[in-house]
């Protein structure tokens, strides 16, 4: 008996994430002929409240969930010594139906740095900024009242469901404490920062739902006969006759089941293959079809096709510390909700199923602000002086750190812990330290991946998150929601940089109140928590970076695989440099220009 023929498409995405979706969609709906398969290792999301609630996005990182990749990085010493993890969206829509809904905009410099410091012709600011505003409806104020933002596109962005006293009461205390850096209403304007200001979110203001690409650019459009979303199958390898990509080859995904049969199945792509499963699967689908660095390639038996170290070589995110704050009883938290309790869940349930308002249509963060360190604050951290002054001091656009109020706890279940809470986050913007992102096995496309996150190899970055946790502290304290820390420094018998009771037992300080003194033994104090505190920022990008072959480059500025033909990568491992912000409106750009990149090659107009 003969066996069964490939399945033959003109375009194969290998993954089916932010990108995936929302490229699919646009060639999909631009030319009707053109036969489109994509490849998901998670599942459907279509209206399932986990994914459309945006309150319920912690749940994702619960340990049994199925939803994200849990990533677990090798002991860091430079972290505590921690195997830390790292998930990555697995799911219809990727990172978008799984996300903090955080609306971060890059600064518009970052993308003048994709164009200029990489050669990356067309992808400056002026390039990504009409994109940035085709995917929005920014509902706030005027419709174009602004000119950097959208006010047609199909994702919302909006304040939520509810603004929390939390929020409120951080840029009052701000307002009075940090009064030099002054305020705004948009501080995702894209040239603008060292502003505190109220924080958008990905949310739709009329119906309280997540702002995703899977429910706005896949299913709310009428069903697609010339687009096939295969679920559970994981991309094992491109195929290629030469050089040139075929198809791929993939495999029943074990996590959605686990006694799922291991047959190796391929299909036939006519015209493309793209490679879009993220920072952690397109360098790892890349290595497993031959195309990488060899000496990562060979002593695992992979035939090398294309010799190119850059894949997997410089893995970026940013680095964070949240610390947890005891606040006082009668605040509006979402600590119930993520703790399940009825009486909370059922109130809010209500509300949100009648008018789409309320904390389910909330995500915790209602204010923050960019920073850019004063000559002050700079002469605290002499190993970042030199970064300072190549990197930042003349990129004024560039925030060193996003520093935010969270109305709830974020981190890892409290034992005993049933006070209501508020949280004081701190992410640096573009760590110096990187790592790497290799495959383990040249076989077994389950197998763990080698990847090491250099977190912290720079003591720049150690400084830099100091900063942000005395910075926090002295406006946390001030706060009248504060009622002491949860987390905490383990400051020696006597420090005076010591909290002075228990949680929720310490009472906020006046807004005039002198700043903590830290001594030399509370400053290794401070230092030994943000290293045992450090915890990824779930913005991983950079592993097959835009940039010239030479230099690391894995895509050029089409996004062609150095070396091959008919091979693409397009997701936020294509970032050739860090963005300072999370990194969903940066893949929504990257998408929209890869749709019209891939457009013009296969003669459509979109």
């Amino acid at each position: 008996m003969a066996a069964p023929s490939s399945p033959e498409y003109d375009i194969i995405f290998a993954g089916g994430g932010t990108t995936a979706c929302l490229v699919a969609s646009r060639l999909s709906a631009a030319s009707p002929d053109l036969k489109i398969l994509i490849l998901e290792s998670g599942d459907h999301t279509k209206n399932k409240l986990e994914h459309i609630q945006p309150a319920r996005y912690l749940s994702h990182l619960a340990p049994f969930s199925q939803t994200v990749t849990f990533h677990k990085a090798e002991k860091n010493e430079n972290a505590g010594g921690r195997e830390m993890i790292f998930p990555t969206g697995r799911c219809v829509g990727g990172g978008s139906s799984v996300n903090f809904m955080m609306y971060t905009r890059a600064a518009a410099s970052d993308y003048d740095d994709w164009e200029k410091v990489y050669g990356n012709e067309g992808w400056g600011s002026k390039d990504l900024i009409p994109l940035l505003k085709k995917t929005e409806h920014y509902q706030l104020g005027e419709p174009g009242t602004l000119e950097t933002h959208g006010y047609s596109g199909p994702l919302k962005v909006s304040m939520g469901g509810a603004v929390t006293d939390i929020g409120k009461n951080f840029l009052d205390v701000a307002s009075k404490y940090d009064k030099d850096r002054g305020s705004t209403e948009d501080a995702n304007g894209l040239f603008e920062v060292d502003k505190y200001g109220p924080w958008q979110k990905w949310i739709d203001a009329k119906t309280g739902t997540r702002s995703d690409v899977a429910h706005h650019f896949i299913y709310n459009q009428p069903e697609k006969k010339n687009l096939t979303i295969e679920t559970a199958k994981r991309v094992h390898r491109v195929i290629f006759d030469g050089t040139t990509a075929v198809g791929v080859e993939y495999v029943n995904d074990l996590t959605t089941n686990p006694s799922a049969d291991q047959t190796f199945q391929t299909a036939k792509a006519r015209k493309m293959v793209i490679v879009s499963a993220g920072s952690f699967g397109s360098p790892a689908i890349l290595e497993r079809s031959g195309v990488g660095a060899r000496d990562v390639l060979e002593p695992l038996g992979v035939e090398v096709k294309v010799d190119l170290p850059g894949v997997g070589a410089e893995y970026q995110d940013h680095n964070g510390v949240f610390t947890t704050y005891a606040a006082r009883d009668d605040e509006v938290t979402l600590d119930g909700l993520i703790r399940g309790e009825p009486s909370e869940v059922n109130k809010w349930t209500e509300m949100w199923t009648k008018t789409g308002q309320g904390l389910l249509a909330h995500n915790g963060i209602d204010a923050g602000v960019k920073l850019r360190p004063t000559a002050q604050e700079l002469a605290q951290m002499p190993a970042f002086s030199t970064r300072w002054k190549e990197y930042f001091q003349n990129a004024p656009d560039k925030p060193v750190l996003w520093m935010g109020p969270l109305s709830m706890h974020v981190g890892l279940p409290v034992p005993g812990l049933t006070k209501k809470c508020f949280t004081l986050g701190a992410f640096t913007c573009y760590p110096e330290s990187t790592g790497t992102v290799h495959i383990s096995s040249s076989t077994n496309p389950h197998a763990p991946l080698n990847f090491k996150s250099g977190f912290f190899t720079k003591k720049s970055d150690v400084e830099v998150l100091m900063w942000g946790y005395k910075k926090s502290r002295e406006l946390a304290r001030r706060m009248a929601a504060y009622r002491g820390a949860v987390m905490k420094p383990s400051f020696s018998s006597g420090s005076q940089a010591d909290f002075t009771g228990s949680p929720g037992e310490e009472a906020p300080v006046d807004i005039q109140a002198k700043d903590i003194e830290y001594s030399e033994e509370d400053e290794k104090a401070v230092e030994e928590y943000v290293r045992n505190k450090v915890t990824t920022t779930w913005h991983a990008l950079g592993t097959c970076p835009a940039k010239p072959r030479d230099q690391g480059g894995v895509v050029d500025s089409t996004l062609s695989v150095y070396g091959c033909q008919r091979l693409k990568v397009a997701d936020l491992s294509i970032a050739p440099g860090n963005v300072g912000s999370n990194t969903y409106s940066s893949t929504l750009a990257i998408a929209e220009k890869a749709a019209i990149i891939f457009a013009k090659e296969l003669g459509i107009e979109l």
